[in-house]
This record gives C-alpha cells, sequence and structure tokens, in this order.
C-alpha cells in the first residue's frame, strides 16, 4: 500500500494528509515548528471553492464553526463614496456557501484536531534536510535532529520558501517580492465601524485597506502596504505602536473609516512581506512533489492562498489514489498547473489598481462602479465555483 511523508504541518500539508487518509494512503506529517509555537495573529478566508475542497474530505464543519462568513462585498472610493456592493450567496447560512474568516492559526489549530482526532501522526520540530531515493525506489528523507523517514512518495507543503522544491529542482526560481507589505490588526473600538455582514474594501490614495466584522462586534482589518522588501525579522521588530502611526498616516488623508479603525487597534498587529512565483517549471520529481504555495505563490490580493492549498491536498489525493506513482505526479500536476497559475497572475493585477494616482483613481473608481452595476459576480465563477469529483476515477488522460 502507498504511503507518503509531508513536509510541513501547515494548512497545505495537514488537508493533505487528511485527503490521503480518506484515500486510504497512510501519511506522517513533519513540522519544523515545535507543537504550539505561536503563529502570529494574521487572519485569513477561506472561499466557497476551499470550504467545498474540506467537504469533499468530511473536514468541513470543524472550519465552519471556527469562522465566520458575510452576505456581501462593499467596495469603497478614497473619498468615502460607496462604490458599489456585490452580494455573497450563501454568505452567512452556515453551510460553506461563502467566504469563511478566521485566523490562520485556528485553522491550522482545528485541522491539526481533526488530524490528531483520526490518528494521523504529526512530528513536531522535524525539520526537514534532504532526500534521496533509495535502491528499492522508496524516497528516504533527512532531518535536521539526524532521524530519517521513508515513503513511496514525499510531498513538500511547506511553503514559499520551500525546500523540497529545491530538492526536486536546483534551479527552481526564486520568491519574488510583489513591492507590498500585508499587515492586519483588530479592535473593538473603532469610532467608526462597518456593518456586520459585510468585507469593506477600501481604496485609499496611498494604501489599500479591507475589514470584516466578528460576531462578537470585533472589526478585522488589513492593509496592503507599498514598501521596500523588508526581512521577517525586520517585520517582527516593528511593533504596534509603529505599525499604528505609519498606517495612520497613509490613510489619514483619506475619508474612510479606515485611519480611525487603525488607530483604535491593540497591541495585536502583525505584517508580512508578499511573494509570488508566477510560475514554478518542475513541480515532481520521481517520487518527491510540491503542492501549496512551494508550487504556486501568489500576491495576496485574491486571498486564495488557503483555498487553493486545499484543492491541492484533494486533487494529489484523488491522483495517488487511482494511479501508480509516476503517473499520479503527472496527472496532479496535469489538472492544476493551468487553474493555479491563472490565479497567481489575477492576484498579481489585482495590487495594480491600489493607488494609481489622482487620474487613474477617477477612472479605477469609474471602471469598479460600472463592473458591478452589470452585475459582475459571476466572472468568479471559475474561481470559487470550482468543485472536485470525489467519485471519479483519475486516469492518465484525464483532462483538467
Amino acid at each position: 500500500m502507498t504511503d507518503a511523508l509531508i513536509i510541513g504541518g501547515g494548512i497545505a500539508g495537514v488537508a493533505t494528509a487528511l485527503a490521503l487518509r480518506k484515500a486510504g494512503i497512510d501519511a506522517v506529517v513533519h513540522e519544523r515548528r515545535f507543537e504550539g509555537e505561536d503563529e502570529g495573529g494574521a487572519f485569513l478566508t477561506v472561499f466557497a471553492n476551499g470550504i467545498a475542497a474540506l467537504r469533499t474530505i468530511d473536514a468541513h464543519q470543524p472550519v465552519l464553526e471556527a469562522s465566520f462568513g458575510a452576505d456581501r462585498v462593499e467596495f469603497v472610493g478614497n473619498t468615502g463614496k460607496l462604490l458599489g456592493t456585490r452580494p455573497i450567496a450563501g454568505g452567512q447560512d452556515g453551510t460553506g456557501g461563502g467566504p469563511r474568516t478566521l485566523k490562520r492559526a485556528s485553522l491550522n489549530r482545528v485541522l491539526r484536531h481533526e488530524a490528531n482526532r483520526l490518528g494521523v501522526p504529526i512530528r513536531y520540530g522535524s525539520r526537514f534536510a534532504a532526500a534521496h531515493t533509495a535502491p528499492n525506489g522508496r524516497i528516504v528523507a533527512s532531518f535536521a535532529d539526524g532521524a530519517r523517514a521513508q515513503a513511496d512518495v514525499l510531498i513538500g507543503a511547506d511553503g514559499i520558501h520551500s525546500a523540497t522544491r529545491k530538492t526536486i529542482d536546483a534551479a527552481a526560481p526564486r520568491p519574488r517580492y510583489t513591492g507590498q507589505v500585508t499587515v492586519c490588526g483588530y479592535t473593538r473600538d473603532a469610532p467608526d465601524a462597518p456593518a456586520p455582514g459585510a468585507y469593506t474594501m477600501v481604496y485609499g490614495k496611498r494604501a489599500f485597506f479591507g475589514c470584516t466584522v466578528a460576531p462578537d462586534g470585533e472589526v478585522w482589518w488589513f492593509a496592503n502596504v507599498p514598501s521596500p522588501e523588508v526581512s521577517r525579522a525586520e517585520l517582527a521588530a516593528t511593533g504596534a505602536d509603529r505599525w499604528r502611526e505609519r498606517l495612520t498616516e497613509l490613510f489619514a488623508a483619506d475619508r474612510t473609516p479606515a485611519a480611525g479603525i487603525i488607530r483604535a487597534s491593540g497591541e495585536t498587529i502583525v505584517a508580512a512581506a508578499g511573494y509570488e512565483i508566477p510560475t514554478v517549471p518542475t513541480w515532481s520529481g520521481e517520487s518527491m512533489v510540491v503542492i501549496g504555495d512551494a508550487a504556486h505563490a501568489a500576491a495576496p490580493n485574491a486571498a486564495q492562498g488557503a483555498s487553493m492549498a486545499i484543492e491541492d491536498a484533494v486533487v494529489l489525493a484523488t491522483c495517488l489514489r487511482d494511479l501508480p506513482r509516476r503517473q499520479a505526479l503527472a496527472a496532479y500536476e496535469r489538472l492544476r498547473r493551468e487553474r493555479v497559475e491563472r490565479l497567481v497572475a489575477a492576484s498579481a493585477a489585482m495590487a495594480r489598481h491600489t493607488a494609481p494616482g489622482a487620474v487613474g483613481r477617477v477612472v479605477r473608481d469609474t471602471l469598479i462602479s460600472r463592473r458591478l452595476d452589470r452585475g459582475s459576480a459571476g466572472a468568479d465563477d471559475w474561481l470559487t465555483g470550482y468543485r472536485i469529483d470525489w467519485s471519479k476515477t483519475v486516469t492518465h488522460r484525464t483532462a483538467p
């Protein structure tokens, strides 16, 4: 029976382990962090396509219970003018019909809890170092603590700076900085909080701002800020007071709630630099493959990173379930590459509309209003309407 080693115990890695278990494939997850190690206070959104993929492997309910939804998106210009509203079908009905918002740490926690409940092993403090193929065709992984493990296939779910990707292809492209930092925070004391049930997206003069209101009234917000590239250590060393000061200044000239919400925020303000890889030429070797951000990192603008990783997990599991290893890895790439690279390009394009100058802002706001007036919600069906048929057998001829 096929078995797997999964490098990375984040969203992609644990979702893959759960999907493989449903497919009858044993897997062990190796996570470099230690159990309970703080993973920061950032939040994310799992869209309908991601929830549907979780539903396919019976892992959706804990995520729904740990998250909250919204039924519309409101677009606001820097003058405070409402540019338009787009409804989200099924946004707050609790069935997973619309996007669900939760902290990244919460999503990791509930998926790992589900893995533990089902007996999926997760090895913490296990940092991947290298891998080679043994004479018997099995892949042998070495770890920084001297431990070794082997399996039929090694799956790299180790993120945008993936060591697995470099192991598969030493010439693999490096992540490219997008030119922006995403900062997020929380407040219960916003002077002009938006109405519940909506994602409010603000096109400011100098940066982009978004927020939503949790069921307990707390405002969750983020800002995409143009910035020179800074290291993870520098970002971590920048305190909440400095972020409040900098971001308040960026939004001060706008007639929107953004500056007031930021000013009222507490000490939980975190930041991450945005990176992307437009294409990764080689996803797999004879016994190794990458998924999630390790294979197709997108700028954060489309907020589809978690959903795409979960989709990857389910598709890869169906391929390994139905095909011999080498054919399975080729089928997985064939089924996924076009879709995820289209998402990477779309997310990059969204960043170009953040702060285009006075004339550009007028044009942008007009185009947004017209597009919403025409009812463009269906334009995203290719993205959020995607569904995986678990019952369908994958063959080497299966087309994307």
